[in-house]
């Protein structure tokens, strides 16, 4: 029986403080070490430069609304599937408790393909930043859903500091206001509202007119064809972040094929 969570967002984040207070115990920041130099500037250039439609296609195996996504799940392979087929980006989820990713996801992925990484996950602490670069990635999720000012402002500055992109996500005019003001170059428009899970394609389009021109518009959530995307498109937004719509499918590289032709 599904559990009723009246505040998903504020459930998820406090089971990612547990776990991050566990890992860092069991591996201080400072003993994270990775071989790969986070490189910032190339998602930002897969987002804005590279040929459209630009998706960040994502690796996810479970969400709290659908369940499990995907038996036969292995990020790398997927990986190496959406790169095959055009994908600007990969994001891999790596949050254990609500979609069962795993940090070691994002490594495995990191070693099959040479695109720019996103980690998708429930960044709230400086140890979960550090801890991205040593996993291979080169840009964070940062939900402002999530933080107070401060801390969007403290992990957004630090994760700049490293080398690693932010993509910042929004759901309203306020957290847009927010994300602006903390210096976001990236901002992404969720159409599902973390809270409750529902989904409403227009809220990507009624935020679209608030977003500055410099900064890189991302669409997500809720984005199934090309019609989608065109129209969006049309409203100025850079690159579009697909993932159930790609996992659930029984090839998810050809799905994103498709999705990109259409």
């Amino acid at each position: 029986m599904m559990t009723t969570i009246t505040d998903l967002l504020a459930a998820i984040v406090a089971a990612t403080r547990t776990s991050v207070a566990f890992r860092e115990r069991q591996r201080p920041v400072e003993s994270l070490e990775g071989d790969h130099r986070p490189d910032g500037k190339a998602f930002v250039a897969a987002l804005s430069a590279s040929a459209p439609p630009r998706i960040i296609a994502e690796c996810k195996r479970r969400s709290p609304s659908r369940g499990i996504l995907r038996q036969q799940y292995d990020a790398a392979t997927h990986a190496l599937a959406y790169a095959q087929a055009g994908a600007a980006a990969i994001s891999v989820l790596t949050e254990p408790a609500f979609f069962d990713g795993h940090a070691e996801d994002l490594a495995a992925v990191r070693r099959a393909v040479s695109l720019p990484l996103l980690r998708k996950d429930f960044i709230v602490t400086d140890y979960q930043v550090h801890e991205s670069v040593a996993l291979g990635a080169d840009a964070i999720l940062l939900i402002v859903g999530a933080l107070d000012d401060d801390e969007l402002r403290r992990l957004h500055d630090l994760a700049l500091s490293l080398g690693l992109a932010a993509l910042v996500e929004v759901h309203d005019g306020d957290e847009l206001s927010r994300a602006v003001h903390a210096g976001a170059r990236i901002v992404g428009v969720n159409s599902r509202n973390l809270r409750t899970l529902q989904v409403d394609l227009d809220v990507i389009e009624r935020l679209s007119v608030d977003i500055p021109g410099e900064v890189v518009a991302v669409g997500e959530s809720g984005i199934r064809s090309g019609d989608d995307i065109q129209r969006l498109s049309a409203l100025g937004y850079d690159a579009f972040l697909v993932g159930e719509q790609l996992i659930t499918q029984e090839d998810p590289g050809d799905a994103l094929r498709r999705l990109r032709a259409s």
